[in-house]
């Protein structure tokens, strides 16, 4: 009989041993990712207070951050020694722009471990977003305790980037460069100070490098187009700027820069398509653009086109006296009666006489008389 109830024992002692506890059942649902299975099962936990932090992260996992915050307050509240439990609160608070209460408990952290340069930059990222000019005081902290903190470089050398002290900027991100060579940030940071400091060669050699690096943006193209552009190197902007239009295929602004750098080349086809691309695409005063394209279409000798956009430059901006001279001078170039020419420039004359284009009038005007004297000889 004693050997029976020393089996049963025994049998029943295994078999509980074998059921897995609630902890054990939700932290394995956590750790396969089913998280809302996860916080169901830790909700039947006899004593909540063990399971709040794991409920936060499992909210924060399935994007509830409210039940997240309120999960990690308690926790913090049932143990308000751990620091690390405090830290990832903090984090979540100031994720979710609760910057007051974040730079709170961060500058607790900082009292409880000064040395942690984590704790000083994340109070430093929480300060910023306040707007509080201490902030670089906190990142100078976490740089001190760790001059290999890749954030905290980039957020200094940001900061003397944007106070235009490029050297000071370019001297972090170095720092930062020598233990972490691809850092596209800073990579990013380093094209950007040249360029704000006129050093366009070197600003290519940075912008090519991100685009080495796989990255393609705006910003790089565009400034990539400009420093071409500065060097003549027409193709090459061009290309720069149809990768920006692949990003943003109604960039207006850089169909009509493609029309001048088209112009630039002599390519006036080309030149003549996207002028006309960027001008249905703009809502500004575009006199100056429609008088791109009058010039433009003059080259390929489509002068009643070229007096149609320079009609339109007129009706943009009526005081445009560069556009009016345009189309006088187009007319010029088909008008055979000389009579016509003529009067057309003396009325211009008479409109503008102290205008920059009346001498080119007058002078023409001449030349136009003694053609007509000599066609009258023949």
């Amino acid at each position: 009989m004693r050997v029976f109830w020393v089996f049963i024992i025994v049998f029943f002692s295994i078999f509980s041993e074998a059921q897995p506890t609630v902890l054990q059942k939700a932290d394995s649902l956590y750790a396969n990712g089913n998280f809302s299975k996860a916080i169901a099962v830790y909700k039947t936990h006899n004593d909540q207070s063990l399971v709040y932090e794991r409920l936060a992260k499992a909210y924060v996992a399935i994007g509830n951050y409210d039940l997240g915050l309120q999960n990690y307050e308690a926790s913090v509240n049932s143990n308000p020694d751990n620091a690390l439990l405090i830290y990832d609160y903090a984090k979540l608070l100031s994720r979710t722009k609760n910057y007051e209460k974040a730079t709170q408990y961060f500058n607790d952290l900082v009292y409880i471990d000064y040395k942690n340069p984590n704790y000083h930059y994340e109070l430093g990222v929480a300060l910023e977003k306040r707007n509080d000019s201490t902030a670089i005081n906190r990142f100078r902290s976490a740089y001190d305790l760790d001059n290999t903190h890749q954030k905290a470089i980039f957020k200094i050398a940001k900061h003397f980037l944007i106070k235009r002290k490029h050297e000071l900027s370019h001297q972090y991100i170095d720092k930062g460069l020598e233990s972490y060579e691809n850092n596209l940030e800073l990579i990013s940071l380093k094209a950007q100070n040249y360029y704000y400091q006129d050093d366009y060669k070197n600003a290519k050699t940075w912008l090519l490098k991100l685009i080495d690096l796989g990255e393609s943006s705006e910003f790089i193209h565009e400034k990539l187009s400009i420093i071409y552009a500065d060097f003549s190197e027409y193709e090459l902007a061009i290309e720069q700027r149809k990768l920006m239009l692949k990003i943003n295929p109604l960039d207006a602004n850089s169909m009509l820069l493609i029309g001048y750098y088209y112009d630039s080349l002599k390519d006036y086809i080309r030149a003549e398509g996207y002028l006309k691309q960027a001008l249905t695409l703009k809502d500004v005063v575009l006199d100056y653009e429609y008088q791109k394209l009058g010039t433009v279409l003059n080259r390929q000798d489509k002068h009643k086109e070229a007096i149609a956009a320079f009609q339109k430059s007129l009706k943009e901006n009526p005081d445009n006296i560069s556009s009016e001279f345009y189309i006088i001078s187009t007319k010029d170039k088909f008008y055979v009666d000389f009579d016509n020419k003529i009067n057309l420039y003396e009325d211009f004359k008479a409109k503008y006489p102290d205008t920059f284009y009346a001498q080119f009038a007058e002078r023409r005007i001449k030349e136009l008389k003694e053609e007509k004297f000599l066609k009258a000889q023949d």
